[in-house]
């Protein structure tokens, strides 16, 4: 079971401050969000929204349809998952698992158990003694196995080492294609996670940037390399993203789409296409000064 989720000319003000400002979205339901924006973008804000911890100063959010703030029904239908201060909690991790179980409708036991033991979680600890990487896992597993329609989860990946959050991507994907729910990624890992998402999600100072499918979006990123002259002639009207030279090669990344015929063109003339990964995308899309510049003159 999935949701969608939309969001309509959403603001969110703490004080004077804007938080968020005029976000229309729609997620369909059942797909994998990258949700990306830079510290302060408004992704935490967003995403407790739609965890109904808070109410938006304007605007309207809908889960399935429905208002998730103290809406009893919606809010059984989503997980919120974050890094959590376990410093004072003596529980265990079944313990914690049983807590899970009577407060989540979907909760899947045996699959949490399964997931405790990949991750090697000790189940006779308290938690206030397991180290941050065991208490990130512990997070995952309960989102994971929580199956809510609608599944957050928000930096969950802090303190895990590498090969546990393989184990995470892994069992993400597989139990999305095995019990499909909308679910919502947000990270700073861009470059380690760009291949779980469908679609994307860029928040810029509060503001909507971008919500593509992924293919779509790395499709208008491409790096130009070759001789200098004939990279800039290639170049000239388009969205120039970023410039590097060594020598007599030049690289330059532009945004936008090339057609069929400027691909000809340019392999007539010697240059090079090639992909430019998410996370240079993201990087140079929400960057400072200028980098979204129509570059005409080099």
């Amino acid at each position: 079971m999935s949701l969608d989720v939309t969001l309509e000319q959403v603001s969110v003000h703490f004080g004077s401050h804007p938080a968020l400002i005029d976000i229309t979205l729609e997620l369909e339901a059942g797909k994998i969000y990258g949700l990306l924006g830079r510290n302060g973008a408004g992704k935490t804000t967003l995403l407790s929204l739609l965890a109904s911890y808070m109410e938006p100063t304007a605007g309207r959010v809908r889960i399935g349809g429905h208002p998730p703030f103290e809406h009893v029904e919606t809010m059984a239908q989503v997980s919120f998952v974050y890094e959590t201060n376990y410093s004072e909690e003596s529980e265990k991790v079944n313990g914690m698992l049983k807590v899970a179980e009577r407060y989540r409708p979907y909760f899947d036991r045996a699959y949490a158990e399964e997931l405790v033991r990949l991750f090697g979680l000790p189940t006779d600890v308290p938690m206030k003694k397991l180290s941050s990487g065991m208490q990130s896992a512990l997070n995952a597993v309960i989102g994971l196995a929580s199956r809510t329609p609608v599944t957050i989860f928000d930096e969950v990946y802090r303190g895990m080492d590498a090969p546990t959050r393989e184990i995470f991507y892994k069992q993400l994907l597989e139990d999305h294609a095995n019990h499909p729910r909308t679910i919502i990624l947000s990270t700073h890992l861009v470059s380690e996670m760009d291949y779980l998402f469908e679609d994307v999600v860029i928040l810029h100072k509060g503001r909507m940037l971008l919500k593509e499918p992924i293919d779509q979006l790395l499709e208008r990123g491409a790096s130009i390399t070759g001789a200098v002259t004939d990279v800039d002639e290639f170049v000239r009207g388009m969205k120039v993203l970023n410039v590097q030279q060594l020598g007599s090669t030049k690289a330059a990344m532009v945004y936008g789409e090339i057609d069929e015929a400027r691909r000809r063109a340019a392999a007539n003339k010697g240059l090079d296409i090639g992909p430019v990964p998410l996370q240079d995308l993201f990087i140079h899309l929400t960057g400072e000064g200028g980098s979204h510049e129509v570059q005409s003159e080099l």
